[in-house]
């Protein structure tokens, strides 16, 4: 006989059912099914039966070796110079060399490193492109992540009073968040232009024609930069209103006393504001990082991974492999690892800002 909880149980799960079944279809299966993939040689398309090859797809991924070299030097024993650098042997000798030197084979110069007495290390790699992601995307959050989380502190504190029109400056601070992130990059693809674009204009205004026009996202040193400058104006309106509803539930006494006490306002957030955004300030922090992880239209739309790879990053990686070069197990591979990167962050965050007894 069916009780009132047991009805009650029923048609809750006859509500929740439909989007249980949706997240498992789309979220679950597919997960499991790329962990799967990753230990397979799977393409989209290929008609090669489907192997198992082991963990050999990260192995893939993370194989690394270093190459100490010595640079050439002439009949006097003298280093042999060209263009005022030393001359080194060609890599192409050890990297295409699998009998003698199978450690190398076909392996990548990922950078080196001069050690100032005619010799260098190189440090090779068999996945070039990937690390560079990885790299890039790490950097990526270690800025974005600070950046924007102080930043919408900033506008949270500053809107968080009662004044006339307030609300205005919060649709405003809160507008680019409701902007999809793809019309976002094209408006800001045509801000950095290098020739006609409105940044180089407006430094070109203010510095009275001394500024040269810079290609933002053409060169290598300016185009990552460059975009996460446009992500932390994007997301920070988002983040700022975590922050104010955080700020709000701090009782007004707190601060009436802290007035009472004769508190400046540094003390004021030091002492009363600071603890009480403790929970809010672990909430902001794992879900910046986390967005922050899933960089991918900002790079796919400005500058599709370049230039020389230096916008790389894992969710592009992950979905240029897996559809672009039709390489199903390579990007799962990279989902799986993602998956385990960011919980492994996420989890020593938890841990960092757990309490303490």
């Amino acid at each position: 006989m069916a009780t009132r909880l047991t009805r009650q149980n029923r048609a809750g799960w006859m509500m929740a059912g439909p989007a249980f079944l949706l997240i498992v279809v789309f979220l679950i299966l597919p997960f499991i099914m790329a962990i799967g993939f990753s230990f397979t040689n799977q393409r989209l398309v290929s008609p090669n039966p489907t192997e198992w090859i082991g963990t050999r797809n990260y192995e893939r991924l993370f194989s690394m070796a270093m190459l100490t070299l010595e640079a050439e030097r002439d009949e006097s024993g003298a280093v042999k110079m060209k263009d005022g650098e030393p001359v080194y042997p060609r890599l192409r000798s050890y990297t295409r060399n699998r009998d003698d030197y199978p450690q190398y084979f076909r392996k990548r110069e990922w950078f080196h490193i001069d050690r100032g007495d005619g010799r260098r290390t190189y440090v090779l790699a068999s996945d070039v492109v990937f690390l560079k992601a990885l790299r890039n995307t790490v950097f990526f959050v270690a800025v974005v992540a600070p950046l924007q989380a102080g930043l919408a502190l900033c506008l949270a504190l500053l809107i968080n009073r009662r004044v006339r029109g307030i609300n205005v400056f919060r649709a405003i601070y809160f507008m680019p968040v409701v902007i999809s992130m793809v019309v976002v990059s094209m408006l800001w693809r045509f801000i950095y232009d290098g020739q006609n674009g409105l940044l180089n204009t407006l430094l070109q205004f203010a510095s009275f024609g001394l500024f040269e026009p810079v290609d933002w996202l053409g060169l290598t040193s300016t185009a990552l930069p460059s975009i996460m400058a446009m992500s932390i104006w994007q997301g920070v309106g988002f983040h700022m209103i975590i922050w104010l509803s955080g700020l709000q539930t701090i009782p007004a006494t707190f601060y009436e006393a802290a007035r009472v006490e004769g508190s400046s306002r540094w003390q004021t957030f030091r002492y009363i504001t600071w603890p009480g955004l403790r929970n809010t300030a672990i909430l902001v922090m794992i879900i910046i990082t986390m967005q922050a992880f899933t960089l991918f239209p900002q790079v796919a739309v400005m500058t599709n991974g370049g230039p020389l790879d230096s916008t790389q990053s894992i969710v592009f990686q992950m979905v240029e492999r897996g559809y672009g070069k039709q390489d199903i197990s390579g990007g799962s591979t990279i989902s799986v690892f993602l998956f385990l990167f960011v919980l492994s962050i996420s989890l020593l965050q938890r841990w960092l800002t757990r309490e303490k007894s």
